[in-house]
């Protein structure tokens, strides 16, 4: 018998969770009425999560909450009252993003498992590990791994990892999208996707030609959906604990009939793991009349990238078949009650004796005194009748033994109320063995880290000015710039082929002029980049790099496995800050200096201690990270780093970088980020540093940018030739 594999089911709705487990899901995952990352979902009051609770419970299941949102300082007040009744009810674990989310669960509810959400981005070994460390008791995986990548997460590291395995993919990697953000204000981080990367877009290979070409829109970022039904024997094999269908805003008939037939194939896999699994060609039909958008794809699991992965045409999610299927799909199970056996004795004289049996546990209970029959007796018939009757309770008397004297007589009444009495009380015995209760003293536990840290008055000493640059061309032209004191030069601008040689001669020359020199690591680190910079890692160390900027969970862990001072180690904004507990989280996994978070305004930004933190003041803003590649998928893949576009319905250019060596695409805002207007109020938030990003612009244009810091910094902003096309990011309005 091969090892038992979970099966995770979506519930937007109690009606929903109700039906996936009567469809065989073995746990469910759902949101409460805050913190879940699918906020136009129906979700769940509190009394009705109470309530699942108990429902999952009862049924031998489990039932995890999703808390997969980036809460802000003012929204962490409100998580100990909001997790506080879930949590002595028995919640079986919580999915979280948020770094500071995951450190005030693990200081204030201790005995509740905290599950690594796919929105964190955990692509490798040393993510997983560091997580499993500081408290994670399992790794949802980013959806782009491939097979033999989970395995090597399972075999370094034996985490128990959750992973998708039917429903939407997103373009970009889970919890590095600020698309529907930037370009509508409603964040996929804050569970407000407004999924733009299902509309049109022209890819274009040179901006030039898009005024002087119409081409046919595309849907380009929009995937197909995850199939993998017929994968199982692999997913299995690769070390996944649990099988996790995607859909809390799908249907009922959804919901229930893609569980099912996972259910169905899962337990003909595990009853003969050996035999010749092959599904049913009917069955694989009825998931497509379910629902797909342009059919399945497999995903990543076996490839890299690639078109076929991509629908190109409009994503409608429709029931293709319908038409001809009609009456053919069953609906969501009936709803099945738990078997329970019975023991009664009735004998004169006595009270009524009554036991319930259910999975080891017993319930006795006693009920009024039983009679001598002074007419008509009880029947054994009659008895039975009454005991069975279970009514709305989740329990079904499969068998009742019967003791009972001659002649005796109880009311229906009090047969009735032995019945209630008993199921009450086995009722009790089984949610009595999830139950908590939260001593006092973490009742009175408070975030050390509150209120406003911002003065209002700007900073008595100038702050520090850093500069990322992404080509030689805009490091050559920072080195100039004398405010500059550090630069972060992005990996790929000098390429692994000759990088340490590289690296020696331009931290060479930044030292020479007196600036710091970071590298700044791959936004993506899975096993092949981490193994190569493993390899690579002593000769890079001593090519007199100061220090680097980080993107991810498994940069910040390689690196401390490398023996780096963390007070060498700078966080990129992908690290999201978002409040004072967050600072805290990202301290208790070695993380001294972090960036200040782009999605919040400059209120919000008041309420963080930004003392140990950078904010990017300009520069194009990354929206997506994504393992596709745009220039592979419509010009086919040559292996050349190149900037592509995306024209937008209204004519508006996206810029798109692949880069090759990782294999990864970003794509950045239209307008680039510029708060030079707002220089008074941002050294008013007294943070550690602030940062001028360059990504398409010329060594020109790096110089020109300087200077409208130093207007900025003089408070002499020349109006008269400032930027004609900027954008002020969320520092003005924010994201709800």
């Amino acid at each position: 018998m091969c090892r038992k594999t979970e099966l995770l089911a979506p519930a937007g709705s109690y009606r929903i969770m109700q039906a996936v487990i009567d469809a065989g899901a073995d746990a469910v995952y759902a949101a409460g009425s805050k913190f879940g990352a699918r906020a136009y979902a129906a979700n769940f009051t509190e009394e009705e999560m109470l309530s699942a609770i108990d429902y999952a419970h009862i049924k031998g299941k489990r039932l995890y909450l999703t808390v997969n949102t980036l809460l802000k300082e003012r929204e962490m007040q409100e998580l100990f009252d909001y997790l506080c009744p879930l949590y002595e009810a028995g919640l079986d674990a919580v999915i979280v993003q948020d770094i500071g989310v995951m450190h005030f669960i693990r200081e204030q509810f201790p005995k509740l498992p905290i599950h690594a959400s796919t929105q964190m981005t955990v692509t490798g070994a040393y993510g997983a590990r560091l997580l499993l460390k500081h408290g994670c008791s399992r790794i949802v995986a980013a959806r782009e791994l491939s097979l033999a990548e989970i395995s090597d997460i399972h075999e370094k590291t034996g985490a128990e990892i959750e992973a998708f395995i039917h429903g939407a993919l997103c373009y970009s990697y889970s919890g590095q999208c600020l698309l529907s953000s930037m370009i509508g204000g409603r964040s996929g981080n804050r569970g407000r996707c407004a999924q733009p990367c299902r509309l049109p877009y022209s890819p274009l290979k040179e901006m030039q030609a898009s005024a002087a070409r119409k081409k046919k829109q595309l849907y380009p970022l929009s995937l197909k959906d995850l199939c993998t039904i017929e994968m199982i024997p692999e997913l299995v094999e690769s070390g996944i604990n649990s099988f996790k269908i995607e859909g809390r805003m799908k249907q009922e008939e959804y919901a229930a009939g893609v569980t099912g037939m996972y259910r169905k194939y899962l337990d003909l896999y595990e009853a003969d793991p050996q035999g010749n699994y092959e599904v049913n060609a009917g069955d694989y039909q009825k998931l497509l009349d379910l629902g797909s958008r342009c059919g399945f794809t497999d995903g990543y699991y076996k490839r890299q990238n690639g078109k076929e992965m991509v629908t190109f045409e409009k994503p409608s999610h429709e029931k293709k078949h319908q038409a001809q299927t009609d009456g053919k799909l069953s609906g969501p199970a009936e709803e099945t009650k738990e078997k329970i056996k019975g023991f009664l004795r009735l004998s004169k004289n006595n009270p009524a004796h009554f036991l319930l049996e259910y999975k080891g546990l017993q319930a006795e209970v006693t009920g009024d005194v039983v009679e001598a029959a002074k007419k008509q007796p009880l029947t054994r018939e009659a008895v039975c009748g009454k005991l069975q009757k279970t009514g709305n309770t989740p329990f079904e008397l499969e068998s009742l033994q019967l003791e009972m004297e001659e002649g005796c007589f109880l009311t229906v009444s009090a047969l009735n109320q032995l019945r209630r009495m008993g199921i009450e009380k086995l009722t009790e015995l089984v949610l009595g063995q999830y139950r908590r209760t939260l001593p006092d003293a973490y009742r009175a536990l408070q975030s050390p880290r509150k209120g406003s840290y911002a003065s209002g008055e700007p900073a008595d000493s100038e702050i520090a000015l850093s500069v990322l640059a992404e080509t030689e061309e805009q490091f050559e032209a920072s080195l100039s710039q004398p405010e500059a004191g550090r630069i972060y030069l992005e990996a790929f601008a000098v390429g692994r082929r000759d990088m340490c040689r590289k690296l020696g001669e331009l931290s060479g020359q930044a030292h020479l002029l007196g600036k710091e020199f970071y590298l700044a690591l791959p936004h993506v680190f899975r096993m092949e980049t981490a193994r190569w910079y493993c390899e690579n890692w002593q000769q890079i160390a001593q090519a007199g790099i100061d220090g680097c900027l980080i993107r991810n969970l498994e940069e910040l862990s390689f690196l401390r496995e490398m023996g780096m001072d963390p007070s060498m180690i700078q966080g990129d904004s992908q690290l999201y800050v978002s409040s004072n507990e967050a600072i805290l989280g990202w301290e208790m996994l070695s993380l001294q200096h972090y960036t200040l978070p782009s999605e919040l305004n400059a209120r919000e930004l008041r309420d963080l201690d930004c003392s140990g933190g950078e904010l990017v003041i300009y520069g194009y803003q990354p929206l997506m990270l994504s393992a596709q590649c745009i220039h592979k998928n419509t010009a086919g893949c040559d292996k050349s780093e190149s900037v592509s576009y995306l024209k937008d319905r209204y004519g508006k250019l996206f810029s798109v970088k692949n880069h090759c060596e990782d294999c990864y695409n970003i794509l950045y805002n239209i307008s680039p980020l510029a708060l030079f207007r707002h220089f008074q109020e941002i050294q008013a938030l007294r943070p550690a540093r602030l940062r001028l990003s360059f990504t398409i612009e010329s060594g020109r244009e790096v110089e020109r940018m300087f200077g409208y810091y130093r207007q900025a910094r003089a408070g002499s902003l020349d109006e008269g030739s400032y930027l004609p096309d900027f954008t002020n990011g969320h520092f003005k309005r924010g994201v709800e």
